[in-house]
């Protein structure tokens, strides 16, 4: 059973529905969720937020956020994860926000991604560094990261 499925499986025992706010994944934990056959009864909604302007007015990240912390943090990655708990009708959210490459900083290098999990009980959030492994790479370790989150979560 691939990861998504067993994510989907997870998320349906609980009766669970699951919405992604992605980044730098571009839609590909959304993606790898709806390639499954069936999944329509778990997947409620992904948003792709990959500008700033979309993560205000579609999650309601806080420009105060941004602005102090930067687009690739734990703080925005909580804003978008809640973001996503209410503006769907999801009991479960996954965020992610990173430097997929290439390029970076001293300060926020690629492969340096940060992602929220929440749900109504509450946000966690945590920071993986992947390294220079190239954007395809991080993106993909990116998203496997997002839905063994989900899996666990709803395990």
């Amino acid at each position: 059973m691939s990861l998504a499925a067993e994510t989907l499986a997870a998320a349906r025992a609980r009766g669970w529905k699951i919405a992604t706010a992605e980044s730098c994944t571009g839609g590909m934990v959304s993606a790898a969720l709806t390639d499954v056959p069936g999944s329509s009864d778990v997947v409620e909604r992904g948003f792709v937020t990959y500008t700033n302007l979309a993560k205000t007015e579609m999650l309601g990240v806080r420009e105060a956020t941004l602005a102090t912390h930067g687009a690739v943090s734990e703080e925005v990655a909580r804003e978008m994860a809640l973001g996503a708990l209410v503006n769907s009708d999801a009991d479960l959210t996954v965020s992610i926000t990173g430097i997929a490459g290439p390029g970076g900083s001293e300060f926020k290098p690629e492969g340096r991604v940060c992602f929220g999990l929440a749900t109504r009980a509450g946000c966690n959030t945590e920071t993986v560094e992947f390294g220079a492994l190239g954007r395809a790479e991080v993106r993909t370790a990116a998203r496997n990261h997002a839905l063994t989150l989900l899996r666990d979560a709803a395990s």
